[in-house]
């Protein structure tokens, strides 16, 4: 757990919160704002307890408060008012800004209590597309300029996986096929980045498809399998890194020669590798640029 962090640079500080670091700066000399510490070069370094203060500081910013008033409360008040003024509205922003505190903090109950909140006022969907989608979108810049570690970015990653297969789990016990066709949904080989496939699968159960989930780093041979019990499917892949952008071609080539050599299945595609495929002649094959105009052929 050493390589967890517990201090933030002004720089983490503006990732996290956007706000620029010269405002916060402001903010700190005018009102006193914020009680960093400083290295022994003299470079300022913030407490966790700092970076939970300017999030709500922020939004209370953003909600029409005066940055002069929010400086004469003391930091409980501060939270207060934050809980106090959530609406339909702000839901969104309030929420990811307590989902990044239990990230941060690796606060289960946190995450739990927030999702829990939002879950009173919006459908499983939108939490996921309007909230989770934007959040992880975050983590994402987040961990790219270093301002969070492996560590956050898997844990927070692990919760919503668990909401998103419980959520699935409510599904296949509530919600009857309807549809004839019947999707299977593998990741290729050494494909392990799975919670926009897991999300797919949700949606296909939500609209009456049949599934058959086969989840990370799935080998071609193994399809060959699948298909001399389930003759008659559609299959379904997401490209995030694999395969790499110079073999994408070939493994689509690889997959109809040793699929698709006697039957013609469908093949749908999507992620970003998909950008690298040259040839899209084939009347079985179907790409998507987003999980959205995905759902919208279903």
């Amino acid at each position: 757990m050493n390589n967890i962090k517990q201090n933030f640079s002004i720089k983490d500080l503006e990732n996290l919160c956007g706000v620029k670091a010269h405002t916060i700066r402001i903010w700190e000399k005018r009102y006193n704002l914020l009680t960093p510490e400083r290295t022994e070069t003299n470079i300022r370094t913030y407490s966790l307890t700092n970076l939970q203060k300017l999030l709500n500081v922020t939004y209370l910013v953003n909600s029409g408060y005066k940055i002069s008033r929010i400086s004469k409360l003391q930091k409980n008040e501060i939270d207060e008012y934050a809980r106090r003024i959530v609406t339909e509205n702000s839901t969104k922003s309030q929420a990811i800004n307590a989902f990044k505190i239990a990230m941060l903090n690796f606060d289960v109950a946190l995450f739990h209590s927030t999702f829990n909140e939002l879950k009173e006022k919006r459908t499983f969907k939108s939490i996921f597309n309007e909230v989770f989608i934007p959040f992880l979108t975050e983590i994402g810049f987040l961990w790219q300029t270093g301002t969070i570690t492996p560590s956050h970015e898997h844990f927070i990653t692990h919760l919503i996986k668990q909401k998103l297969t419980l959520s699935i789990e409510q599904l296949q016990h509530s919600v009857a096929t309807t549809k004839k066709r019947t999707f299977v949904l593998f990741l290729p080989q050494n494909e392990i980045h799975d919670l926009g496939i897991l999300y797919v699968n949700y949606e296909l159960l939500s609209h009456g498809y049949k599934t058959i989930y086969l989840g990370a780093s799935i080998p071609l041979e193994d399809l060959k399998h699948l298909i001399t019990i389930h003759p008659d499917v559609t299959f379904l892949s997401y490209f995030t890194v694999q395969p790499e952008k110079d073999a994408v071609q070939s493994y689509i080539e690889q997959f109809d020669t040793m699929i698709n050599s006697e039957k013609q299945l469908e093949f749908w595609m999507l992620g970003k590798q998909i950008q690298h495929i040259t040839n899209r002649e084939s009347k079985t094959h179907r790409y998507f640029e987003s999980i959205e105009a995905l759902v919208k052929q279903l």
